[in-house]
């Protein structure tokens, strides 16, 4: 089963929302000491997630729910984040949203929404070091998930939870990125990107770049993603893809999973689509095809982000564009 995308030469490489009933919202403050936001993405109702996590400095709220052995199966929203570990605070935010909304996991007297979150490190990069996000922000930019229309356009670079990434150990801006691909099954994959990495991206050695180079910045970094996809999986399969689209950031990035990021992916499954199970050699080819194409998109939403971020001066420093372009 083949892809057809952007790595086989397409002219666009598509967004997160290509996946029917997946939102995304922003949320973010640039001003007046500020360089940080908040990134929430929306998946319909009954949605399958996992998560891995494979960074030695993560910062993660509610992602032991998304063990395949325990009770929870679905996913309400996906909450990423400035504000290093202060920022979780804004997973309570989309968390009251969604109760608001009838969202969550049925109990007794009501629901219980189910929103991991995980956050980069971007503090005192607008200048001041206490202005992050705060559970106001993140009930916003759920908010604006939540308005959205299906396979809306997904605002890229300088946004949400990318609004104060960097790259390169502070020298480069980092931002938000996205992709998707569809296989010839009909399953769809997409990813959104949240690049705030201590490494540089791979590129040709006879660019001169994408090798990491020792500066003088605090090495506090992270890239978050979510990958999305219409097919019918089960928690262990979502975990499995989590794990495969892992290779997809390490294509991208040069270093990546270092004790200094906190590398996180998540994967969300809507179940429009089915998989051929007919067989126990079509079930494996059906999931290693799609988990390969998590891989590649989660590739092009890293370089995606960085393409698109815009070059930032804050009280804090430079962030230079680095100047790529993969669209």
């Amino acid at each position: 089963m083949g892809a057809m995308g952007p790595s086989d030469g397409a002219a666009a490489q598509g967004k997160i929302t290509d996946v029917p009933g997946v939102r995304v919202g922003h949320q973010q403050k640039s001003d007046g000491g500020w360089l940080t936001g908040v990134t929430v993405v929306l998946p319909p109702a009954g949605t399958v997630g996992s998560v891995d996590v494979r960074g030695g400095g993560p910062g993660t709220h509610e992602t032991d729910a998304l063990d395949p052995t325990t009770l929870v199966r679905t996913v309400d929203a996906v909450v990423l984040t400035g504000g290093s570990a202060y920022g979780l605070v804004t997973a309570h935010g989309v968390q009251r949203w969604c109760e608001e909304q009838g969202r969550g996991f049925a109990v007794t007297g009501g629901v219980v929404p189910i929103v991991p979150a995980a956050a980069i490190f971007d503090l005192g990069r607008g200048g001041d070091f206490s202005a992050r996000p705060d559970g106001a922000m993140g009930y916003a930019a759920a908010v604006a998930a939540g308005v959205q229309t299906e396979g809306h356009d997904v605002e890229r670079g300088n946004v949400g939870a990318g609004t104060g990434a960097v790259i390169g150990r502070g020298k480069y801006k980092g931002g938000v990125g996205t992709a998707s691909v569809t296989l010839e099954n009909g399953v769809v994959v997409g990813a959104l990107a949240v690049v705030n990495a201590l490494g540089l991206p791979v590129e040709p050695a006879e660019t001169g770049r994408g090798v990491f180079d020792k500066l003088n910045q605090p090495p506090l970094n992270t890239t978050l993603v979510v990958v999305a996809t219409n097919a019918v999986l089960d928690v262990a399969e979502c975990k499995r893809t989590a794990s495969a689209a892992h290779a997809g950031l390490a294509r991208a990035l040069n270093p990546s999973h270092t004790l200094a990021d906190g590398d996180t992916v998540f994967c969300l499954a809507t179940g429009g689509q089915e998989l051929d199970r007919s067989t126990e050699a079509a079930r494996q080819v059906s999931l290693i095809t799609l988990q390969s194409a998590a891989a590649d998109v989660v590739r092009l939403a890293i370089l995606d982000g960085i393409s698109s971020a815009q070059a930032v001066t804050t009280p804090a420093g430079e962030f230079a564009a680095y100047g790529i372009n993969v669209r």
